[in-house]
C-alpha cells in the first residue's frame, strides 16, 4: 500500500491551491522544508512569508493579514503552534474569528527521534477549547488534501493536525469528505473503533485482526474533532457493545474525552482509551514508541477484546 505523510500531502495541495484561490498566503515559522510549505514559496514567492523562529509574531500577523481580508495557512510544528503561541491563536484568532488555517506538522510520538520537547500530545485539547475553532486531523495523504481544501473554503479559524511520518493511503481521490462529518470506513456489529489521524490506519489493521478472532470491528474516522459528529458516535453506541478510541494524543481532553462526552448523555456504554497516557514521550523510531506507549495494533485489539 501506498505511504505518504500527511504533512507532504499539505505542501503538495497548498500548490495546486494556490493557483486555484488567489487570496491564499502562506506563512511558515523558518520550517518550511520539514512543513513542507517551501514548494508554495517557490511557485507563488509574492504569498508567502518566512517569519522566522517567531511563532507568536507569525499568528499575530497572519491574523492582521486575514483580517485585511486574505486565507491564511500558517505552518510550524505543532508543539510550536499551540504551546508557545496558544495565546495569540486565542486572542488574536480565535476571539476575532480570523480566516487563518493553523496547519502544524510533527504532532504526536510520530516526531520520533526529535523526543519529547517536540512530541505535543497536548494541541487538540488546547484548540478544541477555543469557541469557533473548527478541528481537523486527517488520516492519510487523501484526505489531508481534501479536508485541506474545505478548510480554505470554510470562512473563520481552523487547527489542521499533520504528521511527520508516511502512513498508509487507503481514501480514493474522489472520497466525500465533509467538515463535521465522521466516516464510516468498516461496518461491524459487535465493537466500534472510532479512530482519529495516523491511528485510522492502524484501526483498520485491528478489525482484520479481530475479524481473524470472530469479531465484527466498525471503523469510524473522526478526521474533523470539533464540530464532532455526535449522531455517528450514538449511533454506533446503541448498535455496537462498546466503543474504543484511538488516538496519537493524550488520552486527556483529545478524541476519547470528546467521544466520552457525546455517548455519556445521550447513550452511556462501555469505552476504551488507546493514546498517550499521563507521561512524557522519549526519542526512538516512530514505531517502537507506537508500541511502547501501547499506541499500536495490538492494544486497539486488546482494548476492543476487554469490552466484550
Amino acid at each position: 500500500m501506498e505511504k505518504m505523510a500527511t504533512r507532504q500531502a499539505y505542501g503538495k495541495a497548498l500548490v495546486e491551491f494556490g493557483a486555484k484561490y488567489s487570496n491564499l498566503v502562506v506563512m511558515d515559522a523558518d520550517l518550511s522544508k520539514s512543513t513542507m510549505t517551501a514548494e508554495f514559496g517557490k511557485a507563488y514567492p509574492e504569498r508567502f512569508f518566512n517569519m522566522g523562529i517567531a511563532e507568536q509574531n507569525m499568528y499575530a500577523v497572519a491574523a492582521g493579514l486575514a483580517i485585511s481580508g486574505k486565507t491564511v495557512c500558517a505552518s510550524t510544528f505543532a508543539m510550536f503552534a499551540t504551546g508557545r503561541a496558544f495565546e495569540i491563536i486565542r486572542n488574536s484568532i480565535g476571539y476575532t474569528k480570523a480566516n487563518v488555517k493553523i496547519c502544524a506538522t510533527h504532532a504526536g510520538i510520530t516526531v520520533g527521534e526529535d523526543g519529547a520537547s517536540h512530541q505535543t500530545f497536548e494541541d487538540i485539547a488546547l484548540m478544541r477549547t477555543i469557541p469557533g475553532m473548527t478541528v481537523i486531523n486527517p488520516s492519510d495523504g487523501v484526505s489531508a488534501k481534501i479536508l485541506l481544501e474545505r478548510a480554505i473554503e470554510l470562512d473563520g479559524p481552523v487547527y489542521m493536525r499533520l504528521g511527520r511520518a508516511a502512513v498508509p493511503v487507503f481514501y480514493k481521490e474522489d472520497a466525500e469528505l465533509e467538515i463535521g462529518k465522521g466516516s464510516c470506513i468498516r461496518d461491524g456489529k459487535d465493537v466500534t473503533v472510532i479512530a482519529t489521524g495516523i491511528m485510522v490506519g492502524k484501526a483498520l489493521e485491528a478489525a482484520s485482526v479481530l475479524a481473524e478472532k470472530g469479531v465484527d470491528a466498525r471503523v469510524v474516522d473522526m478526521h474533523t474533532i470539533k464540530p464532532l459528529d455526535k449522531e455517528m458516535i450514538v449511533k454506533a453506541a446503541r448498535e455496537t457493545r462498546g466503543i474504543v478510541t484511538a488516538e496519537e494524543h493524550s488520552v486527556i481532553g483529545g478524541l476519547g474525552s470528546a467521544v466520552a462526552e457525546a455517548v455519556v448523555s445521550s447513550c452511556p456504554v462501555k469505552m476504551a482509551f488507546i493514546g498517550q497516557r499521563d507521561v512524557f514521550g522519549e526519542s526512538g523510531k516512530p514505531d517502537e514508541l507506537l508500541a511502547k506507549y501501547a499506541m499500536d495494533v495490538s492494544d486497539i485489539v486488546r482494548a476492543a477484546e476487554g469490552l466484550l
